[in-house]
């Protein structure tokens, strides 16, 4: 207040001390209307610089809460390498509705991929919920169906805390009521021998980026580039999302194959695929990844700054939804091959 104050002081003694003020003459009206026009600017000045150190503050402590939420994940986690990258669909807010985790456990590399319904700033109560289950869960639990049992009840109980009338989290919902509210989930397991067991609650499948010499292998649908091609991991319908209905008493996680030394997998949520172009066409999200790895190996980084380039130039500008993607490649060793099948080999040459 120390400087607000003494422009006003400056002002008001110039009116009742200084002799110029109290003229009626044109030059003197000049001078008074200019020496106000001066403290009231000085005043404006200050009070915007108070309101921008204000808002710096603000973000600061918003983007430290963000990237605990949806904290950045390292290079590289037990000889897998990483990239991630998320955009909200609201302005200021790095976090949306989107959601993504990768965890190094004793039974594997686990991995989760969702998207709460609505997006940005609403849906970062439901992101915290599931996230935070995620994250406990994987440690405790063998099997890959706990983990997502978890994540049923954590959700189930944040809805049903939300529902509370005067509950602190039941405010303004402009997506619709909480009973409407469901995440989608895709949960992944990668064992150390590259075996990949998954269950899909109403999210869609990855694609496998697969590398040139495991072409002969490759899946029906797959789409070939000048080095590798790219392939859905998973087939057949998922399961409804998490929310609306509880999960089937009979539940196990689907084998989908070996993520061999090479290899890479993309993780995406809806907002890639149903986002437009001017013409109302949709991205061509395939297409874009043939591309990515047509001339070079399926580097995570390379991917996905390809893919966020591609769609921005397709959207022409931000997405109207939450977009997250993520990029797994098995960067370790060949495994050893059996010795049943060396055996096996040997014979078949002799």
């Amino acid at each position: 207040m120390g400087l607000p104050t003494a422009w006003g002081a400056a002002a008001v003694t110039y009116k009742l001390a200084c002799p110029l003020a109290r003229q009626n003459g044109l030059g003197a009206r000049i001078t008074t209307c200019a020496v106000f026009f001066a403290v009231g600017t000085g005043l404006v000045l200050h009070v915007r610089r108070g309101l921008l150190r204000e808002l710096q503050q603000i973000r600061r402590v918003a983007g430290a809460a963000q990237g605990v939420l949806l904290r950045p994940l390292p290079p590289r986690i037990d000889g897998l390498g990483l990239a991630a990258a998320q955009l909200s669909a609201d302005r200021g807010a790095s976090v949306g509705g989107d959601l993504y985790e990768v965890i190094g456990t004793e039974h594997g590399v686990r991995i989760v991929m969702g998207d709460v319904r609505g997006h940005g700033l609403a849906a970062i109560g439901t992101v915290a919920a599931v996230l935070g289950s995620f994250r406990e869960a994987v440690h405790d639990e063998a099997e890959l169906t706990g983990v997502l049992r978890k994540m049923e009840r954590a959700l189930d109980r944040h809805l049903g805390e939300r529902a509370k009338a005067g509950h602190p989290s039941s405010g303004p919902d402009p997506d619709g009521t909480v009973a409407e509210e469901f995440v989608t989930v895709l949960l992944l397991e990668i064992g150390r021998d590259g075996g990949m067991r998954a269950l899909n609650c109403g999210h869609p499948w990855p694609y496998l980026l697969r590398a040139d010499e495991h072409r002969a292998g490759a899946r029906p649908g797959a789409r070939p580039g000048a080095r590798g091609r790219v392939e859905p991991l998973g087939s057949g319908d998922p399961m409804p999302p998490l929310g609306p209905f509880p999960l089937p008493g009979e539940l196990a996680a689907v084998p989908c194959g070996l993520l061999l030394p090479g290899d890479a997998l993309f993780l995406y949520t809806d907002g890639v695929e149903d986002a437009r172009d001017g013409a109302g066409r949709f991205f061509p999200l395939a297409a874009t990844l043939a591309e990515a790895t047509g001339t070079r190996p399926a580097c995570p980084q390379t991917v996905l700054g390809t893919v966020f380039t591609r769609l921005l130039d397709h959207t022409g500008g931000p997405p109207t939804d939450d977009v997250a993607l993520l990029v797994l490649r098995n960067d370790r060793d060949e495994p050893p091959a059996p010795p049943q099948l060396e055996h096996m080999t040997h014979h078949s040459t002799l």
